[in-house]
């Protein structure tokens, strides 16, 4: 029977939630005097560290968005959207969650920090964003595509505005999605132009996934398009300032990594999805579809969440290379073992959620 299940949208999550637990576990614990800039191991493991939250955000908003298109040929619209907006909310929750200091609290201690801003409220709040729009839409599935990839790509040109964004006489816990400048690791802008353009591609998939051309001229758009944004879109962007005389697609090209690490993602998925059939493994499924509790074990792990004591403030930054290599490999083994089999954070979750509100 042929099924419109995006298989290698679970590869491609896997492969960026286990380069992201190396790249936690890397940075955290690698001494400081490894760190050179001018090793070729050290700017592969950097170039790979980039990519990851780019492609993490990208492919929330493919495979976020394809369910809820593919809910309106269901009559399942609605409840997908309430679905979408629990979902939203329930990240931002555990985003918070995750950095509150219980045992500070207990002892009188407050502190705002925990009020900064990391990957789980943006992907929350952009799917809040993108349910928004799609509900707005709700008729015109082809204004919301356009929408979303306008979207994306005046996020990545307006980045000089925001990038330096003064959020004075803003309360902390809104400023906070726009800056970074009282301790947040993400903001909203840019990495909801990411979430924008994985809503724009899975509305491609939502179209044309069953026609047969389709998936070697996506195969083949998706790698040239990276191509292009990875070697030539500082140049366009250069050209069409000099042809428009706008100083912002100048500011852009001069510091232009969001549109450079977009085709890095573009060839990513397309290489995934070209190899789509190879990629069939149901441990790679369980992964990618238990980023959420991946997530959660291995912030706890590390940064000693809740607790207050992990391997950040254990270790610190003391290993060696090869310290450090071992022990990313055993500690990505460990968290999934955990994540899979030891515990049910998404399931146990979303049912007290559901029963709450019931």
């Amino acid at each position: 029977m042929k099924t419109n299940r995006l298989f290698f949208i679970d590869a491609v999550r896997a492969f960026a939630i286990i380069m992201m637990l190396q790249g936690h576990f890397i940075d955290t614990l690698l001494a400081p005097e490894y760190r050179d800039t001018d090793s070729t191991i050290f700017q592969i493991w950097s170039y790979f560290r980039g990519i990851t939250a780019p492609t993490f955000f990208t492919i929330s908003g493919i495979i976020f968005t394809y369910l809820l298109m593919k809910s309106k040929k269901k009559g399942q619209a609605p409840e997908r959207i309430r679905k979408g907006l629990l979902r939203g909310l329930l990240l931002i929750a555990i985003g918070y969650g995750l950095r509150a200091p219980v045992f500070e609290w207990i002892t009188g201690s407050f502190r705002t920090y925990f009020l900064v801003i990391d990957v789980l409220q943006c992907i929350g709040l952009s799917i809040i964003i993108t349910v928004g729009i799609y509900y707005l839409t709700f008729k015109k599935s082809l204004i919301f595509s356009i929408l979303m990839l306008i979207l994306g790509i005046s996020i990545f040109i307006m980045e000089p505005w925001y990038r330096e964004l003064d959020t004075t006489g803003i309360p902390l816990v809104f400023a906070n999605y726009l800056s970074k400048s009282n301790g947040s690791i993400f903001t909203i802008l840019p990495w909801l132009g990411y979430m924008s353009i994985g809503a724009f591609i899975a509305s491609l998939f939502y179209r044309y996934v069953g026609n047969e051309k389709f998936k070697p001229i996506l195969v083949s758009g998706l790698i040239i398009i990276g191509a292009l944004l990875i070697y030539n879109s500082s140049q366009f962007l250069m050209w069409m300032y000099r042809w428009s005389d706008i100083k912002i697609l100048k500011d852009v090209a001069y510091y232009n990594y969001l549109f450079t690490r977009l085709g890095n993602v573009l060839i990513l998925l397309g290489i995934f999805y070209a190899l789509e059939r190879f990629v069939k493994n149901q441990m790679i499924f369980k992964i990618g579809q238990k980023t959420l509790s991946i997530y959660v074990v291995h912030f706890i792990i590390i940064y000693g969440s809740l607790t207050g004591l992990g391997l950040s403030q254990l270790i610190g930054k003391t290993l060696n290379p090869y310290q450090a290599a071992v022990g990313a490999i055993l500690f990505i083994i460990i968290v999934c073992l955990i994540s899979l089999y030891g515990i049910k954070t998404n399931a146990f979750i979303y049912k007290k959620l559901r029963g709450f509100i019931k």
